[in-house]
């Protein structure tokens, strides 16, 4: 009768390749970190581009007619998310907006400048 084979490891692979990391969405500086976002939270903001639809901010969002916004009506950027999200609220609701929506105003929805 001969001794058992010693166990073999195969789930430990010795690698001398850095890991392969997917490229993030964020912009970055030439230092390579990720730039800071267009608005903060509390800025007033308009949209500015045609919407097709509204999206409301809530833990379960719903879909919205876009005309619950007026076209000169001023937002207040409430949080910043994922993906170049804004959760802004309006006078009807908060709804998640893109940046390239959006741009600076005054609090009576008048261009910032």
């Amino acid at each position: 009768m001969s001794p058992p084979d010693p166990p073999s490891d195969h789930s430990a692979k010795a690698t001398t390749d850095p890991p392969n990391h997917p490229p993030t969405d964020q912009p970055s500086s030439p230092a390579g970190e990720p730039e800071a976002a267009p608005f903060n939270v509390g800025d007033w903001v308009r949209i500015t581009a045609r919407i097709t639809y509204l999206k409301t901010a809530d833990p379960m969002p719903m879909l919205r007619p876009p005309d619950l916004v007026d076209g000169d009506e001023a937002g207040q950027v409430m949080a910043l998310r994922a993906i170049n999200q804004l959760a802004v609220r309006f006078r009807r609701g908060t709804f998640l907006l893109d940046v390239a929506q959006l741009s600076a105003c005054t609090p009576e929805g008048r261009p910032k400048g």
